[in-house]
């Protein structure tokens, strides 16, 4: 009992482990309903009823035996895990914590059993199984957690915080699972109630708040073709709600709430330019796959998995995610703005994801049948993803697209950025507004911000961040095509450096001549450019105030001078000073320039920096100023 009392340690942790780990067992049991009882946070009691496969009479002893439910019978089952328990912990070590009762019944049974343990599964033999009546199904009861363990009890938290964590985890376990239907009671109150057979839509508004619809954008990519490669649905944010952390990102893997630092890179890099540093979008991303595309075997409490080929995951991620953004209008609204921080708001945010832990299953289904397949998942998924024309390559036509393009996570190669026609854009989603459009007048207020009007109200433009965005992309075009243009000076421009940035001269070369600078050292504390970019030395940038500028970025620990996040730091750099700046003043053609610009450039909503560019006054947001509404 001792024994089992430490492998508990692993495995129940609070009661929101005990919670995680029966609606695991119940949605593996093929349960189309399940209802979740808690008391005291879940201290005194957890009960978790069912309708599904339920369990055999000579079954139950063996139920809440160490490992006796393993879904793994020999190594090979390890490459195709098709169920959220498969190691058998779980009900053994949560009979060695607690009073527990189990009361099940199969559909094909007359009547129920029931078997009853207070905090020793060893205690489990067939004589102590009683009938009981019940329907079909199974209810888990787990009263006075740690009852035997004081020193694990006081360790918890306060009531609310444990309550709150039980239903984070409920929460989890609801969004990657729409086809079945959850309850959950605290103390008698109900809260969370929610139909089987959503839409993968309908349950995350429902669990997360009706209010987010309008900052959430659906995406979806299908490329699961025999067995192989994956399907994707998911909804991402705006960048009006991205957060500081990536508390807001959740991600399900074959329906388990799991980190992945490819699928986070590739999310990341979707929204790259149209984010502030330091900034984290939201996004709820749910990947249905073949069992033997994916390890999850890896963490001791299967909070992170290992894909078997993380280049075609990360290529359709990213892909997903950057033609949703594309299509999409991200001009933020004053509203938007306005809003109060998501972190003082718990309805306005997603909830942090529930920390996944080791866990077990219940002794039916078997791997290889009972419960609903991967396929079966698969299938529901296309169910709700847009209807028409989409790009439906096969996997091995994606997997030859990333090859060589670096090892796993590392992400896809850099698109060029080339500005395209207003035809030329992609489609926009029914009930998106369209971005701005010229108008006939442009007003340029304070030599700073040019006002004008679309469809939807009155749109506000920050020149110098819009045109850093259009000299950004440009510049991202013709850099990816041959090196910048450079011209050379008459005198080199002498510049004052420290002695590890004179020595650095040589590393940064490369870098150098892609952008059109010639530099070299003078010595340990100078160093002598002899060429500059031609646009920058015509907008009059003086070569030397951008040289030290350069050296000084290039300190930092994040600076890779080789790599193409350090190339789009120089291209910014280059194109915050070559912009127009606010107070210049523009002409009627030049205003007029800019705004059309703004359309033919991609991800013209943001500056490089990731601040808007534009804001947008509504019709409905002026009728409220005015008392109109």
């Amino acid at each position: 009992m001792v024994a089992a009392q430490i492998a508990a340690g692993e495995v129940v942790e609070r009661p929101a482990s005990v919670v995680k780990e029966l609606v695991e067992n119940a949605i593996d049991a093929g349960a189309t309903r399940i209802e979740i009882d808690l008391e005291q946070g879940g201290v005194e009691l957890v009960r978790i009823s069912d309708d599904g496969s339920g369990i055999l009479r000579d079954d139950l002893p063996l139920a809440v035996a160490p490992h006796a439910t393993s879904k793994i019978r020999a190594t090979s089952d390890l490459d195709h895990i098709a169920t959220l328990g498969f190691r058998g912990e779980a009900l053994a070590s949560i009979a060695s914590v607690s009073r527990l009762s189990i009361r099940s019944r199969t559909p094909d049974a007359g009547e129920a059993w029931q078997l009853d343990l207070e905090g020793d599964p060893e205690a489990a033999t067939p004589g102590r199984v009683r009938p009981a009546a019940g329907a079909p199904g199974t209810v888990v009861s787990v009263r006075n957690l740690f009852f035997n363990t004081p020193a694990r009890r006081k360790f918890l938290r306060t009531t609310a915080t444990e309550q709150s964590r039980c239903v984070d985890a409920v929460t989890q376990l609801a969004l990657s699972h729409p086809a079945v239907a959850f309850v959950c009671r605290c103390d008698g109150r109900v809260v969370i109630d929610v139909p089987r057979e959503q839409t993968p839509h309908r349950r995350a508004l429902d669990l997360l708040g009706p209010e987010l619809q309008d900052q959430l954008l659906e995406i979806s990519a299908d490329r699961y073709d025999d067995a192989r490669g994956l399907t994707l649905w998911g909804l991402v944010g705006l960048p009006a709600i991205a957060r500081a952390t990536r508390a807001a990102q959740h991600l399900f893997i074959n329906g388990r709430a799991v980190r992945d630092r490819t699928v986070q890179h590739a999310l990341q890099e979707g929204y790259r330019g149209i984010l502030e540093p330091g900034r984290f979008p939201t996004a709820l991303l749910m990947i249905e796959m073949s069992p033997e595309g994916v390890d999850v075997n890896v963490h001791p409490q299967k909070a992170e998995v290992r894909f078997r080929d993380s280049g075609v995951v990360h290529s359709v991620v990213y892909h997903a995610v950057k033609r949703a953004l594309a299509a999409a209008d991200l001009t933020p609204t004053l509203t938007d703005l306005g809003r109060p921080s998501r972190a003082s708001d718990p309805r306005a945010i997603l909830p942090g994801p529930a920390t996944p832990e080791p866990g077990g299953s219940r002794v039916s289904p078997p791997i290889d049948g009972g419960g609903p397949t991967r396929a079966a998942f698969v299938d529901y998924f296309r169910r709700f993803m847009p209807s028409g024309p989409t790009e439906r390559l096969s996997y091995d036509a994606i997997r030859e697209a990333v090859r060589g393009t670096g090892g796993p996570g590392e992400g896809p190669s850099i698109e060029p950025a080339t500005p395209v026609s207003t035809d030329e854009r992609p489609a926009r989603e029914p009930g998106l507004a369209p971005a701005p459009r010229p108008a006939d007048r442009v007003l340029q207020v304070h030599n700073s911000y040019l006002v004008t009007q679309d469809a939807e109200g009155v749109v506000i433009v920050d020149q110098h961040a819009l045109h850093e965005r259009v000299m950004f992309e440009a510049l991202l075009a013709r850099v990816l095509e041959r090196d910048l243009e450079s011209q050379r000076l008459l005198t080199p421009v002498v510049v004052d450096v420290t002695p590890a940035q004179s020595a650095s001269i040589d590393e940064l070369s490369p870098l150098f001549k892609r952008i059109g600078i010639e530099a070299s050292a003078l010595g340990p504390r100078q160093v002598g450019v002899s060429a500059f970019p031609s646009f920058l030395f015509e907008r009059g940038v003086d070569a030397g105030g951008f040289v030290r500028a350069l050296l000084d970025r290039a300190g930092a620990s994040d600076f890779a001078p080789g790599s193409e996040d350090a190339l789009r730091d120089v291209l910014d750099m280059m194109a915050c000073k070559a912009a127009v700046k606010a107070g210049d003043r523009m002409s009627e053609g030049e205003l007029t320039e800019l705004l059309r610009l703004r359309e033919a450039v991609e991800r013209s909503s943001n500056c490089p920096h990731g601040r808007p560019t534009t804001v947008r006054l509504t019709i409905r947001e002026l009728e409220r100023l005015f008392g109109r509404a």
